[in-house]
């Protein structure tokens, strides 16, 4: 059954091929029979993740093993406490994790519309309910406007039926099926008129089908199963951190080498050098690193939440930071999906048309000047006879928004229009109410008598209405079309006769309109006189009144434009890829600023005609794709991978979700989107706003940022802790800190104030900044430089305050505890005063260091915990400290100042100087 070619066949033959008589339908006995061969009609969903499963899944990190294992060790070498902090540290990280998945997996399944629950069909000769999951093959389905198609059916009645399939071909207008037309073979899907497919929307007429697949053996099935097959791809932060900690894990256990070689060659013993050296490679690794990143993560996502999108995995949100190219789909991501007519042609005149979507608000200008409907007869039957010849209908609902409150204002009711219907009919109505002719006034002015429904062979619609004792006769429909119908037109306010000049003339102007991707229709009219009686269309449609044309379009969004202006400046590049028209999306795509002058278009057939290699080859320079297939979407963000990309693919269709799982990041609509491009997607916009994509891009970036200024912040002063206790032991020194001290440093300042800059405010000029390679290593950009040369300072600069406190009484151990408390304040203020030169890629004098209050007040923290161990006299023998006066305070302070303010006031007279030759390079310039 499955390898029959369904739309080639004829009643008779579907009949016979699914042994069903179409008037009585079903038995349920033999609906039970077929639903034990063909299963549930309902998409498999793959395989769920249990709640514990998913808590388990947040320890499989690499990291996480890595202090797992630290763990294990300072348990064994009686280091309870710093066990203890560990596995508290690497429980809240799977705690926080797992609620961030399970809250966003939880918003999908509210979000989750696109199955019908319920569908008519016949059993038994009977229409009755039933559940959409229970249909098989040859059952027979009622729809109607405002259906979900419950199934793949062949259409074997309808009645002016038109469905919206956006969601799985991509089209933007709906297509309008035929239950008689019987098609050629290798059709694609969107020409498939016969043929109705499950999750798409009924927008006009009525329809009779019998189902031919369910479940996934449909169109929207296959795109699933290919979903399932489709590998997610591991985020670039995910790379990062396991580079990092492999490398962590080879200098820690380097260094622990190395420590205690040194020690035992100089004369220390076995046991303690070994204690000293575990401590040093546990201090290398530092155990706050996945916990902050997880809350910087988890932080940067509830502000996205905030600003309408849903995360539904952790590490994405940086992974959009470095998008380089955004492939979004067109209708309903890059457009508003609401046909709005934006030209009007009357009797030789062009008007546009203000305002978008379905609000009646706007304006028609001629000139640039509103036109008065009072004044041009002309305009107002245009007006009459688009909004009479129409079956739409556009609601007004109250809808409340979540609005901060301005001066005391309570948040007011927002008005939103939707529309019922077919959203070519809903342009024409929306443009009568702008001028005030309402859908309410029109049928208190005008009683329709009979209608001649649209047909896509004569591609007419009229209708009979009855006003003041007269009767009027409306038409809509193809200009060429219309024409052949017509006698005469509206022109300069008169009825004249059609002659082949003027025919010429309205042919002209809809050639140009089309040319601009409008889709253009032509209206006309005829009085009829009392004795006349159509019966027929062709009756009706004849010598008809031309009246003028309208040109509408589905609009872009109004923020679209001016955030993919920002996309650009930021070195992103956007693409369009869409199952619409080439002309219509190269408009749009010009329309938005993602074409450029020179940048290629182009369409499934010829992508189709190109290996992977030809299509690498043109990749980077096409910005529009046209008439594609799912398959075609894939290869395209397939090959962009390939040449080295990381690609955010956004979409809301069915079609979409292949390629937006196979993507690095996927960004599902929330509110269009189907719920199987939600499903496949690592973002979803809850608001279906572009311009939100780029407030992501931004909080990406800026989170990734954050993170590598904690890593520098901490790496930098572990390797000062480290290189501190390293020296000492080249030097044959005593030890300068003491185990249980190391241990209080990190946690005084590895916790607060590394937090802190992970909500740090983004610096001004981040996204003037080309993205990020995909494979940039997490030191590049002279990070490791950084961490290094900070580090060595911040070591020698504590060593040296250590030894010269030492030097004064080497061999007595009270002088002994009083250097090892100088090097202890040491060691926490020089980290101290680094953490704000960590949020300056320059310097600590490039920016204000209070204008980041969570680290002030974190840091201001860290001195009282520090200062609390050398002064409160029950904690000094727990942590073998002292209390020291002003002279060891000078010190200290004048040690841990040196590493930032040297480093600091190194980079600003570089900057200066780099300032000084880029402007003596311009100026040679301008006079060459």
């Amino acid at each position: 059954m499955e390898q029959k070619q369904w739309h080639q066949m004829k009643t008779e033959e579907l009949q016979q091929a699914l042994q069903l008589d179409p008037d009585q339908g079903l038995t349920e006995e033999e609906a039970g029979e077929r639903r034990k061969t063909s299963g549930y009609n309902e998409l498999s969903e793959g395989v769920k993740i249990s709640p514990v499963a998913l808590f388990l899944n947040q320890f499989k990190d690499f990291m996480v093993l890595v202090l797992l294992g630290a763990t294990l060790i300072s348990g064994l070498l009686g280091e309870y406490l710093d066990a203890v902090t560990i596995v508290a540290i690497i429980f809240i990280n799977g705690i926080l994790g797992f609620i961030q998945e399970f809250r966003a997996e939880r918003s999908l399944r509210a979000l989750k519309q696109l199955s019908a629950p319920t569908t008519r069909v016949v059993r038994d000769g009977k229409v009755i309910y039933i559940a959409a999951r229970e249909l098989v093959p040859g059952d027979v389905v009622l729809v109607e406007s405002g259906d979900r198609v419950p199934a793949d059916v062949r259409w074997i009645e309808t009645n002016s039926c038109s469905v919206e399939e956006s969601a799985l071909t991509g089209e933007s207008m709906p297509v309008n099926k035929h239950s008689a037309e019987i098609l050629e073979e290798d059709v694609p899907l969107g020409d498939q008129k016969n043929i109705g497919f499950m999750g798409t929307m009924v927008t006009r007429g009525t329809a009779r089908g019998v189902v031919i697949r369910t479940g996934m053996e449909t169109e929207m099935g296959k795109i699933a199963d290919l979903i399932q097959n489709t590998e997610s791809q591991e985020t670039p932060l995910q790379h990062r951190l396991e580079q990092l900690g492999k490398i962590l894990i080879g200098v820690s256990l380097g260094l622990t080498i190395l420590v205690v070689v040194a020690g035992i060659l100089h004369g220390q013993p076995v046991p303690g050098m070994f204690l000293a050296g575990v401590s040093l490679a546990v201090a290398a690794i530092p155990e706050g690193l996945p916990a902050i990143v997880t809350i910087a993560l988890a932080l940067g996502v509830q502000r996205m939440i905030k600003r309408k999108a849903i995360v539904r995995k952790l590490p994405s949100v940086e992974t959009l930071g470095c998008a380089s190219v955004i492939c979004s789909d067109k209708t309903g991501t890059l457009t508003q999906n609401k046909m709005t007519v934006t030209r009007v042609w009357l009797g030789g005149r062009t008007m546009e048309v203000t305002g978008q979507g379905y609000e009646p608000a706007g304006q028609i200008l001629l000139k640039g000047k509103p036109v008065e409907l009072r004044s041009d007869q002309a305009l107002r039957r245009l007006l009459q006879v688009g909004g009479l010849c129409n079956n739409a209908e556009i609601i007004e609902t109250a809808q409340e928004e979540s609005r901060s409150r301005r001066k005391g204002k309570e948040a007011e009711p927002a008005a939103v229009w939707e529309l019922k219907g077919d959203p070519t009919e809903g342009a024409l109505l929306t443009l009568a109410s702008k001028m005030g002719l309402t859908q309410t006034s029109l049928a208190n002015m005008y009683q329709r008598d009979k209608e001649f429904p649209f047909d896509s062979t004569r591609k007419l619609m009229s209708v009979i209405v009855s006003h003041q004792g007269g009767r009027l006769l409306c038409t809509k429909g193809a200009p060429d079309v219309l024409l052949d119908k017509c006698t005469y037109i509206l022109w300069d306010g008169n009825v004249v006769p059609l002659t082949p000049t003027l025919r010429q003339k309205v042919l002209g102007a809809n050639e140009k309109m089309a040319s601009e991707a409008l889709r253009v229709l032509g209206l006309a009219y005829r009085d009829l006189r009392p004795h006349d009686r159509p019966e027929s269309e062709t009756e009706a449609e004849c010598q008809l009144i031309f009246i003028g044309l309208t040109g509408m379009i589905d609009p872009p969004r109004k923020e679209v434009r001016d955030a993919i202006s920002k996309c650009r400046r930021a070195g992103i590049k956007t693409v369009m890829i869409t199952g619409d028209h080439r002309t219509t999306a190269e408009a749009i795509a010009a329309q938005l600023g993602i074409l450029p002058r020179n940048g290629l278009s182009m369409t499934g057939q010829e992508l189709a005609r190109l290996d992977d290699k030809e299509l690498d080859a043109r990749v980077d320079q096409t910005y529009v794709y046209a008439r594609v297939s799912p398959e075609h979407k894939l290869r395209i963000v397939k090959s962009l991978q390939r040449k080295g990309h990381v690609v955010a693919m956004t979409g809301d269709g069915v079609n979409d979700a292949p390629a937006i799982k196979a993507a690095d990041i996927g960004i599902a609509m929330g509110i269009t989107g189907t719920d199987v491009s939600k499903e496949a997607s690592s973002l979803i916009l809850s608001d279906d706003n572009f311009s939100t994509i780029v407030a992501a891009i931004e909080e990406g970036r800026s989170i990734y940022e954050n993170i590598r200024k904690f890593i520098r912040y901490l790496l930098a002063s572990n390797v000062g802790e480290i290189l501190t206790m390293f020296f000492a032991m080249m030097m044959g020194l005593p030890l300068p800190l003491a185990p249980i001290q190391i241990l209080w440093v990190n946690l005084v300042t590895d916790g607060l104030p590394a937090m802190a800059l992970g909500v740090d405010q983004p610096e001004k000029d981040l996204m003037e900044q080309k993205p990020r390679g995909a494979k940039e290593n997490i030191f590049a950009r002279r990070l490791g430089w950084k961490i290094i040369s900070r580090g060595f300072l911040i070591g020698l600069c504590t060593l040296g305050a250590f030894w010269l406190t030492l030097r004064i009484a080497p061999n007595d151990p009270a002088q002994l505890a009083k250097a090892q408390s100088v090097a202890f304040a040491t060691l926490v203020m020089a980290q101290l005063i680094h953490v704000f030169d960590c949020r300056s890629s320059r310097s600590i004098f490039h920016r204000n260091p209070l204008q980041n209050k969570s680290l002030v007040l974190a840091v201001a923290s860290s001195v009282l915990l520090m200062l609390g161990v050398m002064y409160i006299e029950a904690l000094q023998p727990i942590f073998k400290t002292v209390p020291l006066g002003l002279k060891e305070w000078a010190l200290t302070l004048v040690a841990a100042g040196i590493p930032t303010f040297l480093m600091g006031a190194g980079s600003v007279w570089g900057g200066r100087r780099n300032r000084r030759r880029s402007m003596m390079t311009k100026s040679a310039n301008i006079s060459a």
